[in-house]
């Protein structure tokens, strides 16, 4: 393949990074995960050619990185929300304790689905 030939590959992974940029800042985790096989597709396209220059993949590899840290930080954000979740069904169970020789102690919640009003 020649330059003018990889040409189409490189604008159309350079449209692609942009559209997941703009899915990662908006949360849209789904369109993210439709996005992946066409990325897949396009860098393996890439890969395969024997006459890149790394000089015209430069701001690709940005773009890329970019939306690495972007992803990592969805991940992170995600994981933390799980964590929290966890947390909080495990305080709506009860409550555990230790007692003075260190045997963990258990005192249930009770689950009320009425919400009392006072004035």
């Amino acid at each position: 393949m020649t330059i003018k030939s990889i040409q189409p590959l490189i604008d159309e992974l350079d449209d692609l990074l942009d559209s997941e940029k703009k899915a990662l800042v908006q949360g849209d985790i789904d369109r993210v995960g439709r996005l992946l096989p066409q990325k897949e597709f396009l860098i393996e396209n890439l890969n395969a050619q024997s006459d890149l220059d790394r000089k015209s993949l430069a701001h690709l590899h940005q773009k890329v990185m970019r939306n690495q840290t972007l992803l990592d930080s969805a991940l992170e954000g995600i994981r933390a929300v799980a964590t929290r979740m966890s947390e909080l069904k495990r305080v709506r169970s009860g409550l555990e304790t230790y007692d003075e020789q260190g045997r963990k102690r258990r005192f249930g919640a009770q689950n009320s689905a009425q919400v009392e009003k006072r004035a």
